[in-house]
């Protein structure tokens, strides 16, 4: 009885923030639209992301900083744990690929394949 509640609780995930979607985006990372071409705006250990409209908030998304879990994706992609991000950026593309875009570094944190596109947990910070 315990093996089968132990793998029945492995399956259970906690959601306690927003859901949505991530990519990576590639460098050039400067100019943001956030700092300009400041390379101080970049965190250490390069852990950045670009926002959607949705969160963007017309500007007041930058240096917000967000908690960042990866949840799901196609061929099992997600490392385990969390990363902190800094939003140094909006997503010029449209429409934007995902809810998040994130530098090849943060990506990387989360997720074993370069190129997924990845269901992550977001929560402010």
């Amino acid at each position: 009885m315990a093996i089968i509640l132990l793998t029945f609780c492995k399956q259970v995930i906690l959601i306690l923030g927003d859901i949505g979607t991530a990519t990576s985006y590639k460098p050039p990372y400067t100019p943001t639209k956030c700092y300009g071409s400041r390379q101080d705006q970049f965190p250490p250990g390069n852990l950045f992301i670009a926002v959607s409209e949705g969160l963007w908030d017309n500007g007041a998304a930058c240096g917000r900083r967000y908690r960042l879990r990866c949840l799901s994706g196609n061929n099992r992609p997600c490392k385990d744990g969390t990363i902190d991000v800094k939003v140094v950026d909006y997503c010029t593309k449209s429409p934007c690929p995902s809810t998040i875009l994130m530098s090849n570094d943060a990506f990387a944190a989360l997720s074993r394949s370069p190129d997924a596109k990845i269901n992550i947990e977001y929560i402010q910070i």
